[in-house]
């Protein structure tokens, strides 16, 4: 069964308050997590990446917060478990493939003959498996905070000469 994504957040991003100084956190999910995925950029037809390629993608998350908790943290890394339960739910050697794809009744029947662990995104590429990283991580972390914590910004590698980085739209 293929996974679809939403292609906008469930509620906006959160936005700090406007004055005070801001504390900053991060937690990176390296290339050796073993978030290796499979996807292809159809409308590449310049370049090979309009074929089937991989890498094993590292994230990267940057927390933001102007109140540290009881503990003085921005954000608990053990209250990330879920987060990376979904990172491996979407991205361990899983095929992410467009929902406009030309192609996309191929993929499907790969899924079907259990060739292919499919995801169907909006789009796909360094940037938009960012955003999409952001959308759910943001309001993940917004809920778990009651919105003292907001995520400031994804960066999504391929390997260590490309990634491409999403921030928060309310970021001052």
């Amino acid at each position: 069964m293929a996974t679809g994504l939403l292609s906008q957040p469930s509620s906006p991003p959160i936005a700090p308050a406007a004055a005070g100084p801001i504390y900053r956190s991060t937690k990176t999910y390296g290339h050796s997590e073993g978030l290796s995925c499979c996807f292809r950029q159809w409308r590449a037809t310049h370049s090979h990446c309009n074929l089937l390629h991989g890498y094993a993608l590292s994230f990267a998350f940057v927390f933001g917060t102007r109140e540290l908790d009881e503990c003085n943290w921005c954000f608990d890394f053990g209250d990330l478990k879920e987060v990376k339960a979904w990172l491996h739910h979407m991205f361990d050697h899983t095929t992410l493939v467009a929902a406009d794809d030309p192609h996309l009744p191929v993929f499907e029947s790969l899924q079907r003959t259990g060739l292919a662990e499919l995801r169907v995104l909006p789009a796909v590429g360094c940037e938009a498996v960012a955003r999409h990283a952001f959308d759910h991580v943001s309001d993940y972390v917004a809920k778990k905070t009651a919105a003292r914590v907001w995520l400031e910004s994804v960066e999504v590698r391929e390997h260590s000469g490309n990634s491409a980085i999403y921030c928060n739209p309310a970021e001052p």
